[in-house]
């Protein structure tokens, strides 16, 4: 191969790169991490709090700084999950792809004025999953697997929701 033509497409491909980078970061680009969120003030958890959600909820909420007591000044509240799962495709037998969404509905509550920030504000989460329905026991714990992922995915997203609350801050 041509030593040019190498050090040519290495330059291009700097070149690409650098000015990707530079697009992205004018634009207000910013890769999220762990710590993209927000330190929160205590809540006190309500409702469904033994379920996936809620415990996943308060992890996060731990790992945030933010306490669960039953005196804090917010009062968060789960509604039960559901988890809905729609068939995608034909209606031809063995692997097929579904989409589940996990949905909660959240109610946020400030204890001193007893005033709603969100009344049952409905929250969701979706993914997508390669399922074949001939194979029940393998089916099952993929489902089991993706509520759980979704689980997490929705708490972070609850995180979020809670994060963009002019109130809290």
């Amino acid at each position: 191969m041509n030593p040019q033509r190498s050090d040519r497409r290495a330059f291009l491909g700097v070149a690409l790169t650098a000015s990707a980078a530079a697009l992205l970061s004018g634009c207000g680009f910013q890769l999220r991490g762990r710590d993209s969120l927000p330190t929160l003030p205590a809540f006190a958890l309500e409702g469904d709090t033994q379920g996936e959600l809620g415990q996943a909820l308060t992890r996060l909420l731990h790992t945030r700084g933010s306490d669960i007591r039953d005196d804090a000044p917010w009062r968060l509240t789960l509604s039960s999950v559901e988890m809905h799962n729609r068939r995608l495709g034909g209606d031809g037998r063995g692997s097929r792809e579904h989409e589940f969404t996990l949905e909660a509905r959240v109610s946020l509550q400030q204890r001193a004025d007893q005033a709603y920030v969100w009344n049952r504000k409905s929250i969701s989460t979706t993914t997508r999953l390669r399922v074949n329905d001939d194979d029940l026991l393998n089916r099952d714990v993929l489902i089991e697997e993706a509520r759980q992922q979704l689980a997490r995915e929705l708490a972070t997203r609850i995180i979020e929701h809670l994060a963009s609350v002019e109130a809290l801050r």
